[in-house]
């Protein structure tokens, strides 16, 4: 069931990092190097590797498309008219992003501002 999509307005917002879960996944390693070094290597790297994304890429919603920037390249265009569920899971600690489009379903950790980006879904992608 596609459900209708509409862009209210035509301003790029363009959605600020957030480190929160990078910050979290690095300081929880540190007494789990104590414990079980190995998970708690696991913990760090994986913490190290989404601040290196919250640092590097960028997430713009345009009038007609959610868009993913590695710099100023753009790397991927999600268009709204393809799109048919979004829902951040969640909502006190905002930690996943999913949306579904008409030919796939995206999950993306939450490395940006998450009350801007559930405005901007709101707004552009509403659910029926």
């Amino acid at each position: 069931m596609n459900s209708s999509f509409t862009s209210n307005t035509t301003s790029t917002v363009e959605l600020k990092p957030s480190y929160n879960i990078p910050v979290v996944l690095v300081l929880g390693s540190i007494p789990l190097l104590l414990v079980q070094p190995w998970v708690g290597g696991i913990f760090a790297l994986l913490g190290l590797f989404l601040m290196l994304q919250a640092v590097t890429l960028r997430f713009q919603f345009t009038a007609t498309d959610f868009e993913l920037y590695r710099g100023e390249k753009l790397i991927r265009r999600f268009p709204y008219q393809e799109w048919q569920n979004w829902r951040i899971f969640w909502n006190r600690v905002p930690i996943l992003f999913y949306f579904k489009e008409i030919n796939s379903i995206h999950f993306l950790p939450i490395l940006f501002d998450p009350n801007t980006l559930k405005s901007c879904l709101e707004e552009r992608c509403p659910r029926i």
